[in-house]
This record gives C-alpha cells, sequence and structure tokens, in this order.
C-alpha cells in the first residue's frame, strides 16, 4: 500500500482545524482543540489505533465545545477518507471489546462507503471532566459522515462515566486498527462484492 496519510484544514465561522493523520503510524499524538477531555479520548484513538494524529482546533469554547467537538469529527473523517485512498487490500472490518475495570464496550465498524451510526452508551452523568458527554455522538456522528463508515458503539455496561467513554475510544481505536489493516490475501483487491466501495 502506498503512504496512507493526509493533512486536511477545515475553516468555517465558527471553527479553524487542522488534522493530520498517517493510518500506519506508532500511535504518536498531538493535541492543540482547548477541550481536554477530548484531547484524552483522541489519545486513546491514537494508541490503540496505532495512527498518528495531529489535531490544531481554534472554536468559539465562549459559547460551548459543541461545534469544536463537531467540526474536529468531521475533519478527522474527511482525513481518513483521504488517507485511506481506493480501501483495496484492508480488512474493511474491524471490531473491539475493551473493559475498563466496570465497564465494558464494543465497536464494529465498517468502511462500507455508507454513512451510518448507531450509538448505544446509557451515560451515568451528563458531563465528566467538564466536558459535555451529549457531544460525544455529534463527534462520532461527523466522523461517519465524512469516513462514510457504518459504526456501531455500544458500552455493555459501566457506571463510572470517564471509564464508559475511555472503554468507547479505546474499542473505537482497536476497531479501526483491525479494519484497516492490510490482508496479504486480499493485496490489490477491493474487499466488495460490487468491486468497489
Amino acid at each position: 500500500m502506498a503512504d496512507r496519510k493526509a493533512t486536511i484544514t477545515r475553516n468555517t465561522l465558527e471553527t479553524q482545524i487542522t488534522v493530520s493523520v498517517n493510518l500506519d503510524g506508532t500511535g504518536a499524538a498531538k493535541f492543540e482543540t482547548g477541550v481536554p477531555f477530548l484531547d484524552h479520548m483522541m489519545d486513546q484513538i491514537a494508541r490503540h489505533g496505532l495512527i498518528d494524529l495531529d489535531i490544531k482546533a481554534e472554536g468559539d469554547l465562549h459559547i460551548d465545545a459543541h461545534h469544536t467537538v463537531e467540526d474536529i469529527g468531521i475533519t478527522l473523517g474527511q482525513a481518513f477518507t483521504q488517507a485511506v485512498g481506493d480501501k483495496k487490500g484492508i480488512n474493511r472490518y474491524g471490531h473491539a471489546y475493551v473493559p475498563l475495570d466496570e465497564a465494558l464496550s464494543r465497536v464494529v465498524i465498517d468502511f462500507s462507503g455508507r454513512p451510518g451510526l448507531e450509538f448505544h452508551v446509557p451515560f451515568t452523568r451528563a458531563s465528566v471532566g467538564g466536558f459535555d458527554v451529549d457531544l460525544f455522538i455529534e463527534f462520532f456522528q461527523g466522523f461517519v459522515n465524512h469516513a462514510k463508515v457504518t459504526l456501531h458503539v455500544d458500552n455493555l455496561r459501566g457506571h463510572n462515566t470517564h471509564h464508559q467513554a475511555e472503554t468507547v475510544f479505546k474499542a473505537f481505536g482497536r476497531a479501526l486498527r483491525m479494519a484497516l489493516t492490510a490482508d496479504e490475501r486480499m493485496a490489490g483487491i477491493t474487499p466488495s462484492t460490487k468491486g468497489s466501495l
């Protein structure tokens, strides 16, 4: 496979965001978003997905974090679309179960070319680390729409909100890693009976 890297800049009246990704990285991560708990979650994607991530964002945080979080998801999705290319030779599907103490989450992803999100995470608190957990669905919806993936996210159990969120993002990173890994038996082949994704 060619180098699977991309840098995307997205500027709106609400946010200015630049995302760089290397899908074949080592988990190196650098974040300047102004949203510390989101940075902590992005770090889970990088480390558990072995994806190098560099995210810089300036947004209207004086209002709240909504636009910044959603637009980071959008820009990250755009970067993944560019970096993954024609998808030839990848596993396409990925899944992971990740526990953290009492919490357990499952994430399943398909680089299908069809955006779809099922997000079932019954957070036990409305915020953690000053972060409104309602914004996680906005992040994932933005990512799904622009990475053109089908994504199922389920927190199966847990009562500590930090643990619930962390298991989701660790599982997301692991599922990405599985889906994007090259399958030697599929080298040069699009993993679809349609011949395209």
